[in-house]
């Protein structure tokens, strides 16, 4: 059993701002990520919207200077899947495949993961016209026609945001109505630029180095169609990473971890940041904020004990 005071679990944005903080509080700290430091945003080819980067940059590269300032000041992390967490007196242990690791204070960072089309060439061309974030994306599309796969909230705020961005915005969906607020529907069915595309699914991606062309197809009549574009912005939603915590922590009705505004959990100890908690905004900035304020919350906790 290898005992710490901090124990993150996650290593995207807010799991490496909580790292850094703690490892600034002397607190003895271990992060533990199952693939690349930085998460989520290393898929990102480029970062327009993070304080302090006025030319932008890559989410591989941001990732990495995260990780090298927090490792600068102590933090200890391993590349390690968790399989499981439970609590054992005043400490929490958490199983890995290398033994088990002990600690009284735990920051669950652990992200979400984009729900994807399913195509090969989705994951061949993500950052190369296709896109999970409008709000981080949009402008590198301007006067562009791009298209949203979605009927839901998400799929219509994004046609929204692009449409102050871009020449066309196409919104695919399979259904012959929305899912999105009445109030959201009402705006974008006003937007001269927004033209919806209804009973439709894309069959294929085209496109060898960038996205060129959508293989669409009718769900009703079984009509092809082809649709030439600049962007793709896949907007089905999100599912948290916190299967691990069920029955463990309080999730809401779509498994994210429930959290107050200072990252506490149901379980006194154990603090969420980022992705993973109920009303993230799914930001990188929004994200460091958080890591930075459960990390606070876990020195105050332990000061207090």
């Amino acid at each position: 059993m290898k005992e710490y005071e901090v124990v993150i679990i996650g290593g995207g944005p807010s799991g490496l701002t909580a790292g850094l903080y703690c490892a600034r509080y002397g607190l003895k700290t271990i992060l533990l990520e199952r693939g690349l430091y930085g998460g989520q945003i290393v898929n990102a080819s480029h970062i327009d919207n993070y304080p302090g980067f006025p030319l932008g940059i890559s989410g591989m590269e941001l990732g990495q200077l995260i990780y090298d300032q927090a490792s600068k000041y102590g933090l200890e992390s391993l590349t390690m899947d968790v399989g499981g967490i439970k609590k054992a007196g005043a400490l929490f242990e958490i199983a890995c495949e290398d033994g088990q690791y002990s600690s009284p204070a735990v920051i669950v960072a652990t992200g979400a993961a984009y729900r994807k089309i399913g195509l090969e060439a989705e994951e061949r061309l993500n950052g190369r016209g296709i896109s999970y974030c409008a709000t981080c994306d949009g402008f590198l599309f301007k006067n562009m026609d791009v298209a949203v796969v979605g009927g839901g909230d998400t799929a219509i705020t994004d046609a929204l945001e692009l449409s102050q961005h871009c020449s066309k915005v196409y919104v695919i969906h399979r259904r012959d109505q929305l899912r999105a607020s009445n109030a959201l529907q009402r705006i974008a069915f006003t937007i001269p630029k927004i033209q919806f595309v209804w009973d439709t699914v894309i069959d294929d991606i085209v496109g060898k180095e960038k996205l060129e062309t959508l293989e669409l197809r009718n769900v009703k009549s079984g009509r092809q169609s082809a649709l030439n574009l600049s962007g793709l912005f896949v907007a089905l939603g999100s599912t948290p990473n916190s299967q691990l915590f069920e029955g463990f922590l309080a999730l809401d009705e779509n498994k994210n971890i429930v959290t107050d505004e200072l990252m506490r959990t149901s379980q006194s100890g154990v603090f969420a940041a980022g992705d993973v908690r109920k009303n993230s905004p799914k930001q990188v900035a929004t994200a460091v904020g958080d890591g930075a304020t459960a990390a606070k919350g876990a020195f105050s906790y332990l000061k207090e004990r």
